[in-house]
């Protein structure tokens, strides 16, 4: 059947020992919609187990069933013999890279998004589109509706754009306001550059306003987890190598991200180098000091704002932040800080939204009927407003509230926290 020779593989470890209970069922987003075992986490095991072993062959299909896997690791949570399918079903997609590496991953995660002026370039166009006016008046003519119904909802997901990426116009040192308390790194996203700018703006004026000196190279590349996501982990480990370079030699107490997605990506620096002789110990050092915003304020004495934010506002924990950094408490801490927000708790906040980065594009009909769920509790919380600490996660949330109509703002906590300082004036 199968022969892997020279082909890093999972260690059996990672699918000998499912007992197939059953618990994962309840809690996959791809099950609960097809009700197909082998969109399940336990069907995704059995069908790795298997390949790896020889007993099937490692077809399309079934690389296919582990690209629709959401990686959201609700099933690797609730696992009782510590399988975690989610990790697998990555695993074999860089098993499939290793057999029969492909074209287009090969363009698109080795020449565009490693390199940031070819990011800003390619998504020029977009900027065009929103600063030129353009958007609004399609909008304005009700011209979406000619559109295809996917290709609709991937224009739904845009935010507002910047009318330049932050990385040309954020400088490399922003000072702290009043008395210099900290001096960290600002992990500038991808797509907080790109899209978000805003956000990550908010960021470093929070950061500021809390006595840190913020340093943002501005030469990062991306995280590497779309790479991951697609099985390309030598090019991960390349990004790696190269952010932990640019943060060591900033010479920061600790890394900032206010990425959900880059943050995960990051803290995992030290487990992907790990055989790396010459970078383990950088690497391990590097993660250990990454910190999510919203876990990093709550950290260090952060200033009441004395400013008010009125609003009916909930919150939806990213998978990459409440499962992967287990990072769920703090953001609804600083959220309670900002006086005038009428906080309600959003029924399974920590049910993925359907993004998972890509879904939306690659696994449409999927990717909308798990965000059917996540908008049916959104409309359940009467909210004006719903945070979240993900880009994906709140483009992904945009496109549902423009399908219904919502009026509803989508944002980052820390946005609604810069929102109250502001206020103050």
């Amino acid at each position: 059947m199968n022969s892997l020779p020279d082909i890093e593989k999972p260690d059996e470890s990672a699918y000998l020992n499912c007992i197939r209970c059953g618990l994962c069922l309840a809690v996959c987003p791809s099950y609960q919609v097809s009700l197909k075992e082998a969109a399940s986490p336990r069907g995704r095991v059995a069908l790795a187990r298997k390949g790896l072993d020889g007993e099937l062959e490692l077809t399309p299909n079934l690389y296919e069933q582990m690209y629709g896997c959401f990686a959201c690791m609700a099933c690797n949570d609730i696992c009782p013999v510590g399988i975690k399918p989610a990790e697998l079903s990555i695993a074999m997609r860089h098993v499939q890279e290793q057999q029969k590496p492909t074209e287009w991953k090969k363009t698109l995660f080795e020449g565009l998004i490693p390199h940031p002026w070819r990011m800003e370039l390619a998504t020029l166009p977009l900027r065009l589109y929103q600063n030129l006016g353009i958007r609004r008046l399609v909008y304005a003519l009700g011209l979406t509706h000619l559109l295809p119904g996917q290709l609709r909802d991937m224009e739904a997901m845009l935010p507002r754009l910047p009318q330049r990426p932050l990385r040309q116009v954020l400088p490399v040192l922003t000072p702290a306001q009043g008395k210099t308390k900290h001096r960290v790194g600002f992990f500038l996203g991808c797509a907080q550059s790109l899209l978000f700018a805003e956000e990550s703006a908010a960021t470093v004026r929070v950061l500021s306003r809390n006595g840190c000196e913020v340093i943002t190279p501005p030469d990062v590349q991306c995280c590497g987890m779309p790479a991951l996501g697609y099985g390309r982990l030598d090019l991960v480990q390349e990004q790696a190598k190269h952010n932990i370079r640019l943060f060591i030699e900033a010479d920061v107490d600790e890394i900032i991200t206010d990425c959900a997605t880059c943050g995960s990506t990051l803290k995992e620096y030290g487990e992907y180098l790990k055989d790396d002789p010459e970078w383990a110990d950088r690497a391990a050092y590097f993660s250990k000091n990454v910190r999510d915003v919203s876990e990093y304020l709550a950290e260090i004495p952060l200033e009441k704002p004395k400013g008010r934010v009125e609003a009916r506002v909930t919150y939806h924990d990213p998978c990459h932040l409440r499962r992967a950094q287990k990072v769920w408490k703090q953001p609804r801490e600083l959220l309670s800080l900002i006086d005038g927000l009428d906080f309600v708790e959003l029924p399974e906040s920590d049910w993925c939204c359907g993004s998972a980065g890509s879904q939306l594009i690659t696994h449409y009909k999927t990717s909308l009927e798990v965000l059917d769920r996540k908008m049916e509790n959104l409309a359940s919380t009467g909210a004006e407003v719903i945070a979240s600490g993900c880009p994906g996660c709140q483009m992904q949330l945009n496109t549902g509230i423009q399908q219904r109509k919502m009026k509803v703002r989508v944002v980052h906590p820390i946005t609604l926290l810069d929102e109250a300082y502001r206020s103050e004036k």
